[in-house]
């Protein structure tokens, strides 16, 4: 006997319900939408998670990708705290962000195998803009986490971390910012430091913003 796929019969209903309802228009992409979102919550890694996230917080963004130049997929994961946007005061209470690195193990687990609380900025950290997090990035060793603010002038900033082999351990890289008014976008100032700046400092070690741990 045949077994039809999960995938398939989820189509199928979709298709059916959608037609029976009279909403023809754009059936493709209300399906393929549908899919996506069941396919990402049955891939979803929360479960992992749960055990690295304290009371009082949640996950504000996750990356995944090779951290430490092995075979296991690895994590980064952000958390916030769940009432961050009421209590952050950049002055008096700049809510920390924690970072979380997170080592892939060869029974699937992850390990956490470091962590800091002031590579992130806070939510109410870039002026009129609100919010400055954009996302991490992650490739063989390295990863940046990206911000992006401001009101008449516009900042970026981007923080690079790389993994030492022969430290084990992930050392500040490259940090690049870059800023500009809205009324010449085209005149960018930027400013770029590197080792050769700021020596050798560990990834907990860098303090985008003075928050205790």
């Amino acid at each position: 006997m045949k077994i039809i796929p999960k995938i398939f019969l989820l189509k199928i209903f979709l298709i059916t319900y959608l037609f029976a309802c009279g909403k023809k228009k754009n059936v493709v992409q209300q399906i393929n939408s549908a899919v996506d979102r069941n396919t990402r919550a049955q891939k979803s890694p929360k479960p992992l998670l749960d055990r690295f996230i304290p009371k009082g917080y949640s996950i504000l963004d996750t990356a995944s990708g090779n951290l430490n130049l092995d075979k296991h997929n690895d994590m980064i994961v952000i958390l916030k705290k769940n009432n961050e946007a009421q209590t952050a005061d950049i002055i008096d209470n700049p809510e920390a962000r924690p970072l979380l690195i997170l080592l892939g193990q060869k029974n699937g687990e992850l390990k956490l195998a470091a962590k800091s609380n002031s590579t992130v900025y806070c939510y109410d950290c870039g002026g009129m803009m609100g919010d400055p997090y954009q996302g991490i990035v992650i490739k063989d060793g390295y990863f940046s986490i990206e911000h992006y603010a401001g009101s008449a002038w516009r900042w970026s900033r981007i923080i690079t971390y790389k993994f030492s082999t022969s430290e084990n351990y992930w050392f500040l890289h490259r940090d690049i910012g870059e800023s500009f008014h809205v009324s010449e976008p085209d005149k960018v100032e930027r400013q770029e430091k590197t080792k050769k700046d700021f020596g050798n400092v560990k990834f907990e070690d860098f303090k985008i913003l003075e928050i205790s741990d």
